[in-house]
């Protein structure tokens, strides 16, 4: 019997070869050469890449036998994977591999801005000794405020630590328990815009965070704040922090992440109190080494037909086939979940109904919990670290099963304990030979509605003619309704509605559309892929 081939199309350390062991035919080629690799990849079981090469839907339909695409490091930009998906391609990467690289850069970007060294540095090289010019200041007894405090943010507060700063933070899905424990003083972002002497940013790049930091942000900082972005770009607004250099108001910053890469202008690069640098956060020849034996060891899972940890897709794996098609399900409810709570969860209930109950629904459950936290950490999530987030958040997991259900031949439904104990919960089934993904109720409201990509999600007192007032509402903010249910309150009181609209809608539009009907609660939920 022929060993699995798989092929190296980039540079890794000797390591990753080393890790994948004897058991496989290690072939290699030019993975930037687009004739070549399209060549190479033809019978090949799965394919190790880094940034160069792009695994696309052409590469993906050229690859008759392939099983899994390993890319040797944490952003997934140059792989198509709703192609993968839809070929039965698991796609693996390696979410934790520059965690300490990224966290020693942000320190690196905050001693720089504290010390003026990008200036002094150029300066002298030019010949020029501006000693009187360059007067920084020192990070002991400074408060420094970080913005997301996922793996990479407790890294960096443990290390401003030992120079003597005292940790504030902002991030909404922390616990207080968990802040405690690393030693941090949660407060809301503007309360931590005003208090803060240094701010370095770890949030991951969503709708909601894009321009989070921007000209109103800015307007409440200590005047010379020094601010640091490492995570990705976009969420500093690049102009309104150049302005806000200009005027004196930002005293200095370090910028690794652009909003767009490789920049072609910013105003950044011309300031002498800005330190830049080329995305340099996984730019380590540990985090390389790291990230090559992390995906080697997930292609020896998925070609041995294990459950892989660190898997973007699963589609794969030890999972029985009746399982399967409720995993994308379970993340969607998950992120509606996380939507609808709009509070850190302290106790997470996965609950398993009908015919597949007697299976191992585990994955599901680690399914919900990856897109609970996937629009809200900084890192992305996987299936092995979404415990992992779930624990630094002092949050509680229970999974059930029962085989007995009423209406569908399968229900999940998760039910969420806020830190504040009000309950929130949301239930769901595949359907027909489509499989089609139904929400089939909210909150103890029963109803059937697609899991579309927009939904709007409301409650509001019982009494004729809303309906019609939100519609005219939406057609003022010239959104479209695709498909709507209406469960009804019970003794006259609220009733909840789901809408499935065409398009997102933003938080502006949704405040005029609750206040349009008076609604107790209104939320947008958008589930489309990145």
């Amino acid at each position: 019997m022929s060993k699995p081939a798989v092929l190296i199309a980039e540079n890794l350390s000797p390591a990753t070869i080393e890790a994948l062991g004897p058991d496989f035919e290690i072939r290699r080629c030019n993975g930037a050469d687009r004739a070549e690799l399209l060549s190479a990849i033809a019978d090949v079981d799965a394919i190790l890449i880094r940034s160069a090469t792009q695994v696309d839907a052409e590469a993906i339909a050229a690859a008759q036998d392939l099983k899994v695409v390993a890319r040797a490091g944490v952003g997934l930009d140059n792989v198509d994977v709703p192609a993968a998906t839809k070929a039965g391609v698991m796609v693996v990467n390696a979410p934790t591999s520059n965690i300490i690289s990224a966290a020693e850069l942000t320190m690196t970007h905050l001693l720089a801005a504290a010390r003026y060294f990008g200036a002094g540095n150029s300066s002298l090289k030019a010949g020029e000794w501006n000693r009187s010019k360059l007067t920084g200041v020192e990070l002991y007894e400074k408060t420094l405020g970080i913005v997301g405090l996922g793996r990479i943010g407790g890294l960096v507060a443990e290390r401003a630590k030992s120079f003597g700063m005292k940790i504030v933070g902002y991030d909404p899905y922390i616990s207080q328990s968990r802040a405690a424990q690393m030693g941090v003083e949660v407060m809301s972002l503007d309360e931590l815009l005003a208090a803060s002497d240094f701010i370095t940013v770890h949030m991951p790049e969503t709708p909601e965070t894009v321009g989070m930091i921007g000209r109103e942000a800015f307007a409440k900082v200590k005047p010379g704040v020094r601010i640091v972005n490492v995570a990705r770009g976009g969420i500093i607004d690049e102009e309104a922090l150049a302005a806000a250099v200009d005027a004196g108001q930002v005293g200095g910053a370090g910028i690794d992440v652009w909003s767009q890469e490789p920049p072609e202008h910013s105003r950044l690069m011309e300031q002498d109190a800005v330190n830049v640098t080329p995305h340099l956060g996984a730019s380590t020849d540990e985090a390389q080494e790291k990230a090559g034996v992390a995906v080697a060891r997930s292609v020896r899972l998925a070609l041995s037909g294990e459950l892989v940890p660190d898997a973007v897709n699963v589609t794969g794996g030890a999972i029985h086939a009746d399982v399967r098609p409720g995993i994308p399900l379970a993340e969607k409810l998950g992120r509606v979940v996380a939507a609808l709570a709009e509070e850190p969860i302290s106790h997470f209930r996965f609950d398993v109904r009908g015919e597949i109950a007697d299976k191992d629904v585990s994955v599901l459950q680690l399914s919900a919990l990856k897109g609970l936290f996937r629009d809200y950490v900084s890192r992305p999530v996987s299936y092995v670290n979404a415990p992992l987030l779930a624990e630094e958040r002092g949050m509680t997991l229970e999974l059930t099963t029962d085989p007995y259900v009423e209406s569908f031949r399968n229900v999940t439904t998760i039910v969420a304990t806020t830190a504040s104990g009000r309950q929130v919960s949301v239930s769901g089934t595949v359907t027909g030979p489509k499989l089609v993904q139904k929400l089939t109720g909210v909150d103890g409201y029963e109803l059937e509605i697609a899991l579309t990509d927009h939904l709007l999600i409301f409650k509001y007192e019982d009494r004729p003619g809303v309906i019609g007032q939100l519609g005219q509402a939406l057609g003022r903010n010239e959104v479209n309704i695709a498909g709507m249910q209406v469960s009804p309150a019970g003794d006259g009181g609220e009733a909840l509605s789901v809408m499935s609209v065409d398009s997102a809608v933003t938080p502006e539009v949704v405040s005029a559309l609750a206040g349009a009907v008076g609604a107790s609660q209104f939320t947008a939920v958008t589930l489309t892929e990145d």
